[in-house]
């Protein structure tokens, strides 16, 4: 059944009141993803803000705060015991993680899960940065971003990575064969919990890859966090999409895209860039090429 507004439950999993900056678009996904799952829901945390903020906010469900690179064998624990109980088909599994605890740091524990067959949803919450120990690059920064490992001065000019070398976790989970993984945004909610509920449905692991502005690591407005969200999306630096069994597909289509210096123009981390004409030229070149590599493959 389709996810539609109407249908979405009125109960609440998490607590009024908890500890996140205003406009956190992660806290705002998770209340969403909960909706969609239920009660019956197992949370694995990994280290991040998500952690820290869910302290005060998920008491309604079972909640398990972990190390940054450990969550999914913690998660395929609980799977193992949960089967060994006759209890698994009784409860949803979900990880949760940010950039440098899915990408980087748990990157292997993720990989070594998924290879087992472990019955777990993934979500990865990507604000592009450890903004919880403060905003230090990960493998997911883009291009000429500035965070505090990658600063901006005479020599240094933000992130130095080109775009094409960031890692792509959709593809890079989807490699593993798993039946369902997906790209999404928090600024296109029914696209977002759409997918979580497919995931819902898959006997296995899954893995949905979420983009989530951060407002102060990002120098967004609070009120113009789903703004930048949408806007990542009309101009082609996020693509939506999902592989289901092997098929890709194009979820949002996006047919007259705005110029990348729309998005770069709503955060403080791209300031220093904003008046290099050939420097945003040559981004406009490789969003551009990403767009139509992964239109070509669907």
């Amino acid at each position: 059944m389709a996810i539609k507004l109407k249908t979405l439950s009125d109960q609440e999993h998490l607590c009024q009141g908890n500890l996140a900056c205003a406009g956190c678009s992660q806290i705002l996904g998770l209340r969403q993803v909960l909706k969609v799952l239920g009660e019956n829901t197992l949370v694995v945390n990994t280290t991040g803000c998500m952690a820290v903020i869910t302290q005060m906010g998920v008491p309604k469900v079972p909640h398990f705060h972990v190390l940054f690179e450990n969550a999914a064998a913690v998660a395929s624990g609980i799977d193992d015991a949960l089967k060994q109980q006759g209890r698994r088909d009784q409860y949803k599994l979900l990880v949760v993680g940010g950039d440098g605890g899915t990408a980087d740091i748990g990157l292997a524990s993720l990989s070594g899960a998924i290879e087992r067959g472990q019955d777990f949803i993934y979500i990865c919450f990507d604000n592009e940065s450890y903004m919880n120990t403060g905003g230090q690059r990960s493998g997911t920064t883009p291009f000429a971003a500035r965070t505090s490992t990658t600063p901006v001065g005479t020599v240094s000019r933000g992130e130095a990575r080109l775009p094409a070398l960031r890692k792509n976790m959709v593809e890079i989970i989807a490699a593993h064969n798993i039946p369902y993984a997906a790209s999404t945004a928090i600024g296109y909610p029914m696209d977002f919990l759409g997918k979580v509920e497919k995931a819902a449905q898959v006997r296995g692991p899954s893995y949905i890859h979420c983009h989530a502005p951060c407002p102060p690591g990002w120098g967004v407005d609070s009120e113009l966090v789903i703004e930048a969200s949408k806007l990542a999306v009309q101009t082609g630096a996020v693509l939506l999409y999902e592989i289901e069994n092997g098929e890709r597909r194009i979820t949002k289509k996006v047919s007259k895209r705005k110029p990348i210096a729309d998005y770069l123009k709503l955060q403080a981390r791209f300031r220093h860039i904003l008046d290099d004409e050939k420097l945003i030229e040559q981004l406009q070149r490789e969003v551009d090429a990403g767009f139509e590599a992964l239109t070509a493959r669907c």
